[in-house]
């Protein structure tokens, strides 16, 4: 076992509570989890010392990472009976469908059996390297956990009372998760909101059109009012970029958008037999926007502590 003893958290650093009766698995993800040192990890290869973690730290921990091995039911057992739900990363070794780019499991959901609860995230432990990823989108996804879901229950009878229990839990769990993000973490508490079943590269074709389209009119609309006096301008350029930005949209496609703009336009002023050199003034709106969605991804993204 990993020790703990309480700790001021430095404010980029998230802290990792790991189950595994594994020492080669344990030895693997300190040192993945090691540099950058943007976690703090406690980990226990016992039930009895992972409990004692729980009950110790349950209001620091800012993701569970458990081991898929023959104690775990049992493990999640005990953390629904104590009304427990935190962010949770499960390292399997079993094959679990196809992978998405960043190495995580995309098998749907319809075809998963969900261990502890339906935002849990799961990730092969050939794939272990990506256990950061599995980190960020495990908070995600638990920050957009409906209070109201059902959990895996081994009880042919559940009960409504600690399912109640549960579900409260779960509602201040995440408002205290968010709040401490926000609080430790700024932008980057921002950036855990984020739920990646909204990012354009992983909706249906037809869906990525329409977005692309609606994201296409908005622009041309600051363009076209970006030089006049609308006092509104602004707070239409940060919703364009909080669109971009939760739809993980990259800065190379808000140029493309830019670039087919400009191209309407100066179609539409040789029709009309007019100097096309006014576009290079709309240099600035794409500047402007860039710097604005840059600015937001850099801020989103956790910096390297120094060494201590």
């Amino acid at each position: 076992m990993t020790s703990f003893s309480p700790r001021v958290l430095s404010s980029e650093r998230l802290l990792v509570c790991l189950f595994t009766p594994s020492s080669d698995l344990l030895a693997k993800i300190q040192e993945i989890l090691g540099q950058p040192q943007r976690y703090l990890l406690v980990a226990a290869q016992s039930r009895s010392e992972f409990f004692q973690l729980i009950e110790q730290e349950r209001q620091q921990i800012d993701c569970l990472v458990l081991q898929e091995e023959p104690q775990l039911p049992s493990v999640v057992d005990w953390l629904h009976a104590h009304a427990t739900l935190l962010p949770t990363v499960v390292v399997m070794f079993s094959p679990l469908g196809e992978l998405a780019d960043d190495g995580i499991p995309t098998t749907p959901e319809a075809e998963l059996t969900f261990l502890y609860h339906t935002a849990e995230v799961r990730l092969t432990s050939e794939r272990l390297q990506d256990l950061g990823q599995a980190i960020e989108r495990a908070i995600g996804e638990f920050l957009n956990l409906s209070p109201a879901c059902r959990l895996p229950t081994s009880s042919a009878d559940p009960d409504p009372h600690t399912d109640l229990t549960t579900q409260n839990f779960l509602s201040l769990q995440q408002r205290r998760l968010t709040e401490k993000l926000k609080e430790r973490l700024g932008y980057l508490g921002v950036y855990y909101k984020r739920s990646h079943k909204n990012f354009l590269r992983n909706l249906p074709p037809a869906e990525q059109r329409a977005f692309l389209d609606e994201l296409k009119a908005d622009y041309r609309s600051i363009v076209l009012a970006y030089f006049s006096d609308e006092e509104q301008l602004n707070r239409r350029l940060d919703d364009y970029v909080n669109t971009a930005f939760f739809a993980d949209i990259p800065v190379s496609q808000v140029v493309e958008i830019h670039m087919e703009i400009m191209d309407d336009f100066a179609k539409q002023l040789k029709l009309e037999g007019r100097n096309e050199e006014i576009l290079l003034d709309y240099r600035l709106t794409l500047i402007d926007t860039l710097a604005h969605l840059c600015e937001m991804y850099r801020r989103s993204i956790p910096r390297e502590s120094p060494e201590q």
